[in-house]
C-alpha cells in the first residue's frame, strides 16, 4: 500500500505535465510558422528614414533579419522542451518499472493497468492468513502469537525485557501513533452515516473506548480489536481493523569491501591491571598488534578518556570502537562494527550479552569451564542488557562533529547515554541491535556503606539482576527446602 500510495499523486502529475510541454510546442511552432500581415510587414517609413524604393528594402532586410534571429530563438526554445519532455518520459518511466518490480514475483507485471487490482487480492489475502475469520491450527502451545492489550494511556505487554515494564505508557512515537491511529479509525467507522450505531444519533469519542488488543505475525501484519461503550449498560461496540503488511521490496544491492576499513578500539582504564591482562590476551587473539598508552594525571573521567583517545588519531578518518575492559569481543563482531557504520549516514549501538556469576551458574559442576566455553548465549547464562549505551561505533568524523562527550561528567557512567541522546537528535541513523560477539564479563558488584538506604537498595537489585537469573536466584532462596527434601529421599530410600 505505501509503493501505491507513494506513486498515486505523481502519476496525475506527470500526465499534466507532458501535456503542457507537448502544447507549449505547438504554441511554439504556429508562432515561429504563422506570417506577419502585410501592414505590419510594409509599415511606412519614419520621417527620418530614406523613402523610395530604398527605404524599403531596408525595412523589408531588417524586418527579415529580425524574424531570422527570432525564428533561431524559437529552434532553441523547441530543442530544449524536447529534451525536457524526453527526460520526464524516462523519468515516468523507471518509476513505473520501480512500482512494477517492488511488486514481488507474487503479481502480475505483464499488465500495468491490472498491478493495482492484484496487490488489493493479495492485501485482502493476509487478511484470511492472519486468523482474522478463522483459525489456524498449530503445532505445538508455543505456536501461538499472543495479544497485547492497551488502553488509551497505557499497554500491557508480555516480552518486557529488562527496560520495559508489563504496563507502561508507550515510550516510541511510532507505537504511540500507531494505537492512535488505529483508534481514531475505530471512531471514524462508528460515526460514519453508513455505521448502525449513528441510528439513534450516538456520536462515538475517546471516551468511550475500554480496551484495545493487537497482535503483530512478522509475515501478514497488524490485527487490532477494539472495544467501544455501547449506547446502553451491557451493550458494546467492537471495530476489528488489520494493517497489512505488503510485498516485500528490493531497496539495494550492495558490493561492500572492509579489507582497507581500519578501527580504532578505545579503551577507558583506571587500575583493574588484572582485566587489562586478559583484555589484551582478547585483543591479541582479534589479530590487533598495535597499541597507544596514553597516561592522564588527573580524576578519573571515562567520557575524557574516550574524547582523548578519539582525538588524537592523526590519520585519515577511521571507526571507533568505544569499549571498556571488562568487554569481550571476536573478530567477527569488528565485521559487523564496520558494516554498521557509515560517515556522515550511520552510527552503530550494539546491544551486549551480559554474563551472570559462573560461580553460580556452574557451582554444582564443581569446576567452572574456561572463558571460551562460557561465552553461551542462553537464558540461564546472561541476559542482553539492553539499557546499557556505552560499546559504540562511529566514524571520527561523526563522533568530532556531534560534539563529542560531555567533558563535565566526572568518573564513571551517564557520558554514554548524553552522546547517545546527541546522535538520536542528528540526522544520523542509529543502528540499534543485538550481537552475538560482544560480552560484557561478569565482575563483581560492590555497594557502599556510603550510600543513603534508597540508593543502597537499588545497588542491591542491580547486583542480583546481574548475579543469576530468576530461576536460579530462586534455587538459592530455597536451598534449605531443597536440602531438606534430598534428605528426606535419602532415608526412605534405606528404610526401603
Amino acid at each position: 500500500m505505501m509503493v501505491r500510495r507513494g506513486l498515486s499523486p505523481w502519476l496525475p502529475r506527470m500526465v499534466v505535465l507532458l501535456v503542457v510541454l507537448c502544447s507549449a510546442v505547438s504554441v511554439l511552432y504556429m508562432l515561429a510558422c504563422t506570417p506577419k500581415g502585410i501592414d505590419e510587414q510594409l509599415a511606412f517609413p519614419r520621417a527620418n528614414s530614406p523613402t523610395g524604393k530604398e527605404g524599403y528594402q531596408a525595412i523589408l532586410q531588417e524586418r527579415e533579419e529580425q524574424h531570422r534571429n527570432y525564428i533561431n530563438s524559437l529552434k532553441k526554445q523547441i530543442a530544449q522542451l524536447k529534451d525536457e519532455l524526453q527526460e520526464r518520459s524516462e523519468q515516468l518511466k523507471s518509476l513505473q518499472d520501480h512500482y512494477t518490480d517492488s511488486l514481488g514475483p507474487g503479481l502480475e507485471r505483464s499488465n500495468p493497468e491490472k498491478t493495482p487490482a492484484d496487490l488489493l487480492e493479495f492485501l485482502r489475502s493476509q487478511i484470511d492468513r492472519a486468523e482474522v475469520h478463522a483459525g489456524a491450527k498449530l503445532p505445538t502451545e508455543y505456536a501461538a502469537v499472543p495479544f497485547e492489550s492497551f488502553t488509551l494511556q497505557k499497554v500491557y505487554q508480555l516480552e518486557t525485557g529488562l527496560t520495559r515494564h508489563p504496563e507502561e505508557k508507550p515510550v516510541r512515537k511510532d507505537k504511540r501513533d500507531e494505537l492512535a491511529e488505529a483508534i481514531e479509525l475505530a471512531l471514524e467507522t462508528l460515526n460514519s452515516p453508513d455505521s448502525d450505531s449513528n441510528a439513534n444519533h450516538h456520536m462515538y469519542t475517546a471516551s468511550d473506548f475500554i480496551e484495545g488488543m493487537y497482535r503483530t505475525e512478522k509475515d501478514k501484519g497488524t490485527l487490532y480489536e477494539l472495544t467501544f461503550k455501547g449506547d446502553r449498560p451491557h451493550k458494546f461496540r467492537r471495530i476489528v481493523l488489520f494493517r497489512p503488511f505488503g510485498p516485500i521490496m528490493k531497496v539495494k544491492n550492495e558490493n561492500l569491501n572492509m579489507a582497507s576499513t581500519l578501527i580504532n578500539i578505545v579503551v577507558p582504564l583506571a587500575k583493574r591491571a588484572s582485566k587489562f591482562r586478559q583484555f589484551m590476551q582478547n585483543f591479541r587473539s582479534a589479530n590487533f598488534k598495535n597499541f597507544t598508552f596514553i597516561q592522564l594525571n588527573e580524576e578519573f573521567s571515562r567520557g575524557k578518556g574516550l574524547d582523548i583517545g578519539a582525538r588524537i588519531w592523526k590519520g585519515n578518518n577511521v571507526v571507533l570502537f568505544f569499549c571498556d575492559v571488562d568487554i569481550y569481543f571476536t573478530a567477527e563482531f569488528l565485521n559487523t562494527c564496520r558494516l554498521n557504520t557509515q560517515p556522515g549516514k550511520k552510527v552503530f549501538y550494539p546491544v551486549l550479552f551480559s554474563q551472570y556469576n559462573p560461580g553460580i551458574i556452574y557451582g554444582h559442576h564443581g569446576s567452572i569451564p574456561p572463558l571460551e566455553q562460557q561465552l553461551v548465549i542462553k537464558k540461564e547464562t546472561g541476559f542482553w542488557r539492553d539499557f546499557g549505551f556505552g560499546m559504540t561505533c562511529q566514524y571520527r568524523s561523526d563522533f568530532i562533529n556531534i560534539g563529542g562527550f560531555d567533558l563535565d561528567i566526572k568518573g564513571w557512567g551517564g557520558e554514554d547515554v548524553h552522546l547517545y541522546r546527541k546522535y538520536l537528535h542528528s540526522n544520523l541513523i542509529v543502528v540499534r541491535t543485538p550481537v552475538r560477539g560482544l560480552f560484557h564479563l561478569w565482575h563483581e558488584k560492590r555497594c557502599l556503606d556510603e550510600l543513603t538506604p534508597e540508593q543502597y537498595k537499588m545497588c542491591m537489585q542491580s547486583k542480583a539482576m546481574n548475579e543469576a537469573s530468576h530461576g536460579q536466584l530462586g534455587m538459592l532462596v530455597f536451598r534449605h527446602e531443597i536440602e531438606a527434601h534430598l534428605r528426606k529421599q535419602k532415608t526412605s530410600s534405606k528404610k526401603t
